[in-house]
């Protein structure tokens, strides 16, 4: 090996170990959001392998980028696996609530679902959960969502204030279900003030 050789190797190997290092835990908390216990190590793994084989294409910010080839993986594995799991899991199979380090924001915490939102999720098609998911767990922008699905920045906001505006008349729906009707707990008492007063 000549000379050159051995320094583009050393340089080639040198930026991967730096995306990796970059991309490592929040790629694994998406993978392990998306795929059973036993197939993220898998599917992770596939994921930095393609990353090493495409490593002259991968951008300067890498995440968005590894999310997408995260993604094409967690497909491949599941056809080849012929177990036929839907692209994006329930909110209910959500992992244990992750929270950001030391001095982040205290909202990149994420708590567990609630049944209400889990509801109105499972109501927004697949491609809405996807980007509401990416939008909410990853913390991504639009810009970076459209990266990880391969469309526009506009297809995605477009998208995704069509999934809010879906979810927040969902919730306001239920919560009006699971509301007391108006007036009962008033008749009720009017009631028993006149069998006191009888």
């Amino acid at each position: 090996m000549n000379v050159s050789a051995a320094v583009g190797d050393e340089s080639r190997r040198a930026r991967f170990e730096r995306i990796a290092g970059d991309v490592y835990e929040p790629l694994q908390r998406y993978i392990a959001r998306r795929s059973p216990v036993d197939e993220a190590g898998d599917v992770f793994a596939e994921t930095l392998l393609v990353v090493w084989r495409r490593l002259d294409q991968v951008p300067d910010d890498p995440l968005p980028w590894c999310y997408g080839v995260a993604r094409r993986c967690l497909a491949n594995h599941r056809r080849a696996s012929r177990r036929g799991l839907r692209l994006v899991e329930r909110v209910g199979a959500e992992p244990p609530t992750y929270r950001a380090s030391q001095g982040s924001d205290p909202q990149l915490v994420i708590e567990s679902s609630d049944p209400e939102l889990e509801a109105a999720i499972d109501e927004l098609t697949a491609s809405e959960a996807e980007i509401v998911r990416l939008w909410a767990w990853e913390r991504l922008e639009p810009r970076e969502i459209a990266v990880v699905l391969g469309t526009t920045p506009n297809a995605v906001s477009v998208a995704l204030t069509r999934a809010k505006r879906k979810l927040a008349d969902r919730l306001e729906h239920q919560h009006r279900q699971n509301a007391p009707a108006a007036g009962h707990k008033e008749g009720a008492d009017a009631a028993a003030m006149k069998g006191d007063q009888r």
